[in-house]
């Protein structure tokens, strides 16, 4: 089968330059797994973290994104069937979804949105999870709930921020401020359905301050959280919750205690690698949003289409996203005959 890897590594290289088109065996269901024919794929920032941490002999296939139909499944498998059209963002630890075929565990995955094309559905399982997973489970918003608090979404035009932004809005009463820089993408947020946008090139709380919000209850920092930590702990009123997904070299928890702030930790690829006995979550979540989107509540947040799965296109998707200059989700659709 077809498949995009990361081949070898350069020292003091991002490895961008070995991303390359493979030949791989077409691996066998069993157990819980699915095989799954790959239709669409996205990238995220997982992929770029993994490509250029990479060291090591034997390639390895990336992509963490993935809309496809079921070809086979194994004995334990109890929730799809062959024919079934899926989306999911696979696990950390194994094989990713840049290649024609990959076995995922079904308690990770979900019939795809019967309204949104391949490509279209492609752009959301990551970011999706990691969105819901932020507000509803690490930071306690409560369906429905939370009238009179404030979130500020950090990085709201990328692909979380732009899947989070319409969680919050529609299925929650909190207050949705959003940060962009740039006015194409702070449109985006906006029409996204954030309530206030606010430039993160200058300082929070003065931007906050612009639009007449002293404090805020909760913050989702999706991205340079260590260039903003202060300004967020400023900006949060007293036992507030700050949530993130970045990767600061060292983060001083300290500066939290005086105002009792709690600090929590998304990644989404905690259930799947541990097999958490909640891991079936993932499924239901999926399945959720799915419901969702074909009741026209949420949509998605394709932002570029990259065209064909293969290297040469993947190289591009992945510059772009380093770049931090991507709005909503880069997706690859088919792989060539």
């Amino acid at each position: 089968m077809k498949a995009i890897a990361i081949t070898r590594a350069a020292q003091g290289s991002s490895n961008l330059d070995f991303l390359s088109d493979i030949e791989l065996p077409q691996p066998q269901a069993s157990g819980h797994d699915l095989l799954v024919e790959v239709k669409a794929v996205s990238v995220n920032p997982v992929d770029t973290k993994v490509r250029a941490g990479f060291n090591a002999d034997t390639p390895r296939v990336l992509g963490w994104d993935a809309v496809g139909v079921v070809k086979a499944v194994g004995e334990a498998v109890t929730l799809f069937k062959p024919g079934d059209a899926v989306w999911y963002a696979g696990a950390l630890t194994r094989p990713g979804s840049n290649s024609e075929y990959q076995l995922v565990d079904e308690r990770i995955v979900a019939h795809k949105p019967k309204t949104l094309n391949n490509a279209q559905a492609a752009a959301l399982p990551l970011t999706a999870i990691t969105a819901w997973e932020m507000l509803f489970d690490r930071l306690g918003i409560n369906e429905n709930g939370n009238e009179g608090d404030v979130l500020l979404i950090v990085g709201a035009a990328g692909g979380v921020g732009s899947i989070m932004t319409q969680l919050a809005r529609k299925l929650t009463r909190l207050t949705v401020i959003g940060t962009a820089s740039r006015p194409a993408s702070q449109q985006w947020v906006k029409e996204l359905g954030a309530h206030h946008v606010i430039d993160h090139s200058k300082p929070l709380t003065e931007e906050l301050a612009r639009i007449g919000i002293a404090q805020v209850t909760h913050v989702a920092s999706l991205n340079n959280t260590q260039e903003h930590y202060q300004q967020l702990i400023n900006a949060l009123q007293p036992q507030g919750k700050l949530a993130l997904i970045d990767d600061p070299e060292s983060l001083d928890v300290v500066p939290l205690k005086v105002k009792s702030l709690s600090l929590h930790w998304e990644f989404m690829f905690t259930r799947s690698m541990f097999t958490t006995r909640d891991i079936i979550e993932q499924h239901k979540l999926l399945a959720r949003v799915a419901q969702l989107i074909d009741q026209g509540v949420l949509k998605t947040t394709l932002g570029e289409h990259f065209g064909t799965i293969n290297a040469a296109n993947l190289r591009k998707a992945h510059a772009l996203l380093e770049s931090q200059r991507a709005v909503g989700k880069i997706v690859l659709e088919g792989f060539a005959g």
